[in-house]
């Protein structure tokens, strides 16, 4: 009765839904290219310039995804500050943590204990940003974090699982053309980047419905 008292509710509501969808979709794209392109660089290419240029591609993703994060909630677009570039490196740093305990871990232990400790370092994460940006503390009752946390770290899960335990390519016959043969590969990583991917998603738009639309 209060939405029809009032039209303009639905209006903002719809509005505001959009925009977290379209903002978890943006995101989403930019940690699962950042996350898949330097994960990929470092398990393919062990040197110290495939790392740092790894590192790099993942420190900007980072970046970005946080000035998205940032523009979404506070309808502002302001320079590169310290507090954008901290999170930043902070999500950066749980990320190598989580490849280097797995590495050193090994096995099915590896990506298991690896995952439970991303879900934890997620989790902080996602309340850090909250603090910095939102000026907000999830209560301890709140589940938001942890479970977009956990559906996240569940996508990272699948890129180790595949890269570490999968070998297999699925190879469809060649094409033949004019300038030559064409032959199209999909390898098991690149449907793990997918799978990250829509991870990603369901994991931000958790988030972006719950800070934009706090009344559902």
């Amino acid at each position: 009765m209060s939405v029809i008292r009032h039209p303009g509710v639905l209006g903002q509501r719809t509005r505001r839904r959009l925009v977290g969808l379209a903002a978890a979709l943006t995101v989403a794209v930019v940690e699962a290219l950042a996350v898949s392109l330097w994960f990929g660089l470092v398990i393919t290419a062990r040197t110290t310039t495939t790392a740092l240029i790894g590192l790099g591609i993942l420190l900007c993703g980072s970046l970005l995804r946080i000035t998205i994060f940032e523009t979404t909630i506070t309808d502002s677009a302001p320079p590169l500050t310290l507090e954008r570039v901290g999170t930043a490196l902070t999500l950066t740093a749980g990320w190598v943590v989580w490849l280097l305990l797995a590495e050193f871990l090994g096995g099915v232990a590896g990506v298991l204990v690896a995952t439970v400790c991303l879900t934890g370092a997620l989790t902080a994460q996602f309340c850090f940003e909250c603090y910095v940006f939102h000026s907000v503390t999830p209560t301890p009752s709140s589940v938001t974090p942890i479970l977009s946390a956990a559906v996240l770290a569940l996508g990272a899960a699948a890129l180790l699982t595949t890269a570490w335990f999968v070998d297999w390519t699925i190879g469809p016959p060649f094409a033949e053309l004019d300038a030559g043969i064409i032959a199209i590969r999909i390898e098991t990583i690149q449907l793990a980047a997918l799978v990250f991917g829509l991870c990603a998603f369901l994991a931000h738009q958790h988030r972006f419905q719950r800070l934009l639309e706090p009344d559902l």
